[in-house]
């Protein structure tokens, strides 16, 4: 079976679980014996090295100045192939907003408008390109912001349209008005143009199947995977206890909280070595609001309790993992799944999660750590006071969490569950 993934590449600056669960599904295919290949838009997938070697379709400096300037969207083709170069790419991947959805929003809903918006001539680059160059079995969408291209690419490309759902919400809602219900409705209209959705998680499932009216046959569940092998397991916890934190870091993701939490517990009697770890990369965005915690931890007088990992890259995160003693990424409302978790647990890391969004559901799966509520400084402090003061709890979580992301979420399992939603559709 061919299958081809468009993703929307981020450009390697911050950790993106959704990028990495890409990656690893074509790898999986690949391994199953399909051709499977991942073919980005907007930016490459990283800014580390070479360019992919497929091209980047809908560039998005390219997409951009067409959008905010009407006069370029007939512009000769060696200005297109110019601003849709390596190095013109790399440079909008590293700026502030190239991720924020504020200030994006007629462009994404030019985007989800398909022949009809200011894209058509990329559309038709891309459904030449599956065409003649690919000739895929089936296409699948990495989430439902690229839904613009299902119609075309089913009636002119002639196969079955997959959508993955994963924290489409996150994008869309964080619009300004009017936009989050225009949004809404457009990917609830171009839903009609996709034969299976498949949500990352049971509570996200239920909530893209309310946003984006979906009926319950259409959607399925398949969770993300890791390759355990590809995790050194550390079953007992570092000598100097360590809170670890591994993502994006920035204010949605939670890590003020995190921050005010370890400051609580730092003035707490046996908490005087404990230190926070952090990795996951920022955009230009990003910056201000990190050097604002970084002045809080230096006001407590506890600056030095901080380290930042740069390299968070799967080749580098067995020394991030070996440091800690536990993982906290306290999302501010929740997420769909986060990686992360899996990361950590392959790694015999336990997880201390809010209770919010898919976080009960991955902590009830894997036994792998504790709840807390609410998403406060306080009630995380006082969740991550009772565990780091119990060894044997730790060395159990790491233990269940290992176990459980072998035994259920190992990459081939999940991807021959993928592979059944397929056949179905084929």
């Amino acid at each position: 079976m061919k299958i081809v993934n468009i993703v929307p590449g981020f450009g390697g600056t911050f950790y993106c679980g959704n990028c990495l669960r890409d990656s690893g599904f074509a790898s999986a295919l690949r391994k199953a014996g399909h051709d499977a290949m991942i073919l980005p838009v907007y930016l490459p997938l990283t800014i580390r090295g070479d360019m992919h070697e497929t091209p980047v379709f809908y560039g998005a400096v390219n997409i951009y100045l067409k959008q905010v300037f009407p006069f370029l969207r007939h512009m000769p083709g060696w200005m297109e192939h110019l601003l849709n170069s390596a190095p013109l790419l790399k440079l909008a991947a590293s700026k502030a907003g190239s991720t924020r959805a504020q200030g994006l929003e007629e462009l994404t809903e030019s985007m989800l408008m398909g022949k009809q918006g200011h894209q058509g001539k990329e559309l038709e680059e891309l459904i030449f390109f599956l065409k003649h160059h690919e000739k895929p079995d089936i296409v699948h969408f990495s989430n439902a912001l690229l839904l613009g291209m299902a119609k075309q690419i089913r009636e002119e490309v002639g196969v079955p349209v997959v959508c993955s759902l994963q924290d489409e919400d996150v994008w869309v809602d964080a619009m300004n008005e009017p936009y989050p219900g225009k949004i809404w409705g457009l990917l609830a209209e171009k839903a009609r143009d996709v034969d299976a959705f498949v949500a990352v998680s049971h509570y996200f499932a239920g909530v893209m199947k309310q946003k984006m009216q979906l009926p319950a046959e259409k959607v399925h569940i398949v969770h993300i995977g890791v390759n355990p092998s590809e995790y050194e397991y550390f079953p007992d916890p570092p000598i100097k206890p360590a809170i670890g934190y591994l993502s994006r870091i920035y204010e949605d993701n939670g890590f003020a909280v995190l921050v005010d939490a370890f400051i609580l517990l730092k003035s707490r009697p046996g908490f005087e070595n404990l230190e926070l770890h952090a990795s996951g990369g920022m955009t230009g965005d990003d910056k201000a609001f990190f050097h604002l915690q970084a002045k809080k931890l230096q006001q407590a007088g506890i600056e030095k309790d901080l380290a930042v990992y740069k390299d968070f890259g799967p080749e580098n995160l067995g020394d991030f993992f070996k440091s800690v003693s536990v993982l906290s990424v306290p999302v501010l409302k929740g997420e769909a799944f986060g990686l992360y978790q899996l990361e950590a647990l392959a790694s015999g890391v336990p997880l201390v999660q809010p209770a919010l969004g898919a976080f009960p559901e991955i902590i009830e799966e894997t036994g792998g750590g504790l709840l807390y509520q609410p998403n406060t400084p306080e009630a995380l402090a006082g969740c991550l006071e009772s565990i780091l003061n119990d060894k044997s709890r730790l060395r159990q979580f790491s233990a269940s969490g290992r176990k459980a992301v072998e035994e259920k979420f190992e990459c081939s399992l999940l991807t021959a569950k993928m592979l059944e939603v397929y056949k179905k559709i084929l």
